[in-house]
């Protein structure tokens, strides 16, 4: 009998073990990205006092307003930048990019880069 590979216990290990080295600080936070078939989400955490400073998906209004189809690399490229200029609003400028145990290509690399376009930087 044919097991069927569970994808997303895969992703969840691949995150974990990610997530040994990768921790976000006061002056340096985590920039936290998950991805669902549909939509997009985007967190600034500061995992020392344990508590998100911005977060931003494609399920809100200001981002609904811009795109079509949220599940697309253009939505996500609008992420990044919207993500980044919050963080900015709040002092952030440099942030450790956690790409939530995702390949780094497609709608990731699209946010990270929209993120970069609007000055922050990792």
């Amino acid at each position: 009998m044919l097991k069927r590979v569970d994808r997303k216990a895969k992703r969840v290990k691949r995150h974990l073990k990610a997530r040994k080295n990768i921790q976000g600080t006061p002056a340096r936070p985590r920039l936290n990205v998950y991805r669902s078939s549909k939509h997009i989400y985007a967190q600034i955490i500061d995992d020392v006092a344990g508590h998100t400073i911005a977060s931003i998906s494609t399920l809100d209004t200001e981002i609904k307003d811009q795109v079509n189809y949220s599940g697309n690399k253009e939505a996500a490229r609008i992420v990044g930048k919207a993500i980044a200029e919050r963080a900015k609003a709040k002092g952030i400028e440099v942030v450790v990019f956690d790409r939530g145990g995702y390949l780094y290509h497609g709608r990731i690399k699209e946010l990270a880069e929209g993120a970069r376009e609007a000055g922050l930087q990792f």
